[in-house]
């Protein structure tokens, strides 16, 4: 299985707009300001890409998607899956089409989330809408268990985020993906109890944040999950990779885009 970090950043990405109207010698922690120099801080929204039995499958689909395919030279995707139905996962789904000309894309999510999906994209789904290059070809299958995907079973893993019923993690294989959470239950727990990589949602350092993890709610979370590895991800530009590793435990780092593993 390879794993391909696409972005790492937050909705808001990093550089950040508001550093940029306000000077970058502003911003708190430097790391906009770092950004041209060290790539490592140079964050879009947050997506992976994983790779196993020759299937290429994104795991949501942001606004930054056409940058992020385009750097990391994406020739396939064989299926989407969708943690939640924010725009910061699912803005990047109308450059879908140019993965979905010969065959429509199978998407996945929860009720939720498809819901979300089919609204935003009601054109897509309309079949008054005259076919053509410009429309993504996609199917959506609502998930409330584990399924099986190439060969694969895929686990999803409610979390509680921002009051959504239907926000999800998920889980294949050795691998964890949460990108989006505040707070996690006990099966939810059990379900990713023994994963070798965990790619964990790290805000910010702090104030506590009322639907994300802060660094060190983030740190003790993958404490008591305690995989093999574990990467940080959907960060701001709070987190600065340099100065924030103290807090860090060995198996541990902050994921950066276009960073690339193998399990």
């Amino acid at each position: 299985m390879n794993i391909t970090f696409l972005g790492t950043g937050t909705s808001h990405g990093v550089p950040s707009i508001d550093c940029m109207l306000r000077g970058y010698e502003h911003c708190p922690r430097g790391v906009c300001r770092e950004a041209a120099a060290d790539p490592r801080h140079r964050r879009t929204r947050s997506s992976i890409l994983v790779e196993w039995n020759d299937q290429t499958v994104l795991i949501d689909a942001g606004p930054d998607l056409r940058e992020q395919c385009l750097r990391e030279k994406i020739l396939k995707i064989d299926a989407v899956l969708c943690t939640h139905g924010h725009a910061d996962h699912i803005g990047g789904i109308p450059d879908i089409r140019s993965y979905s000309r010969q065959r429509p894309l199978p998407f996945y999510g929860s009720a939720e989330s498809i819901g979300k999906i089919r609204a935003t994209f009601s054109y897509a789904f309309d079949p008054s809408t005259p076919a053509g290059g410009g429309l993504p070809r996609i199917t959506t299958t609502v998930i409330d268990g584990p399924f099986p995907l190439f060969n694969r079973t895929v686990i999803p893993i409610p979390v509680r985020h921002l009051g959504l019923e239907g926000c999800l993690g998920f889980r294949i294989g050795p691998l964890a993906y949460i990108p989006d959470i505040k707070t996690i239950t006990p099966t939810g727990l059990e379900n990713i109890s023994g994963v070798k990589l965990l790619i964990l949602n790290c805000l910010r350092r702090g104030p506590d944040h009322v639907s994300h993890l802060t660094l060190q709610q983030s740190v003790e979370l993958a404490r008591n999950i305690a995989p093999a590895r574990c990467y940080f991800i959907h960060m701001s530009h709070d987190i600065h990779y340099r100065l924030d590793r103290a807090a860090l435990d060995p198996w541990m780092d902050f994921a950066w885009d276009g960073l690339r593993i193998s399990l």
